[in-house]
């Protein structure tokens, strides 16, 4: 394993980060804080517990989490398409480094900044709200395994997009709304029996779940069968990696 290699693209994706402190880390921490006004205090002050947390600090592994998803993928899949933008990657790619050591430095930067983006957040959230850890290594796991594997799905998306526009499509499209569907601000318990069926087929439920469970030990879904959900993704997304360096695929053209 050349750890050297790997160290230098991840020192270079990091510091890339403090030069753009303020779209980086402050922005999205404001976003949040805003979440927190209008849901934790606005309109949690007019609604009941829910599954005995009151709803300021219900919402807040939510919050939470859908920073961390959406910061990963956008973290992951502009650094490794810049490369692509600016025709550096074929010097990556023929230098002696092998492709999951290229994977491994652009994903760890990303999770990496997410996962501070988290902690961030996290404290926070402690100014506006009550916030208890029940299951602190749970909720540490949860957090590592999340942005590691939505980090890998932003370096897929980085290799798939051919254009500024397509970074910007799947975090916003698909992401974010899932995100919101999957019991960021509720519980999957709310709505009727039909949508409390068809919502299971939102991933973003299992890893919102299992997230909050390691807070308040509370979930909608069995955390076994979140942490079941969250390997498989993660799986999943080191499966599409190799195809893709295998196979060359937007790399080699």
């Amino acid at each position: 394993m050349n750890w050297q290699a790997i160290k230098a693209i991840y020192l270079f994706e990091m510091a890339r980060t403090r030069r753009t402190l303020l779209q980086s880390i402050i922005a999205p921490v404001i976003s949040t804080s805003l979440y927190f006004v209008v849901f934790g205090t606005a309109i949690g002050d007019r609604i009941d517990q829910i599954n005995g947390v009151g709803y300021g600090s219900f919402i807040v592994p939510g919050l939470i989490m859908l920073t961390l998803l959406t910061q990963s993928v956008s973290n992951a899949s502009f650094g490794i398409y810049f490369p692509k933008f600016t025709g550096t990657i074929y010097e990556i790619l023929s230098a002696p480094i092998s492709h999951m050591e290229i994977a491994l430095g652009y994903v760890g930067a990303a999770a990496t900044k997410s996962l501070i983006l988290a902690i961030i957040i996290l404290l926070t959230a402690t100014v506006f709200v009550d916030v208890r850890i029940d299951h602190p290594l749970w909720m540490i796991m949860f957090l590592l395994l999340t942005a590691i594997t939505f980090s890998l799905l932003g370096f897929i998306i980085g290799i798939w997009a051919d254009g500024f526009e397509k970074l910007q499509l799947v975090p916003l499209l698909i992401v974010t709304p899932l995100t919101f569907l999957g019991g960021s601000f509720y519980s999957i318990d709310m709505l009727p029996p039909f949508w409390q069926k068809f919502t299971l087929f939102n991933p973003a439920v299992y890893l919102i779940s299992g997230f909050r469970w390691s807070f308040y030990g509370v979930a909608d879904v069995n955390v076994a069968i979140s942490l079941g959900m969250t390997l498989f993704f993660l799986v999943l997304c080191l499966a599409v990696i190799a195809w893709i360096f295998r196979s060359g695929y937007r790399l080699k053209s």
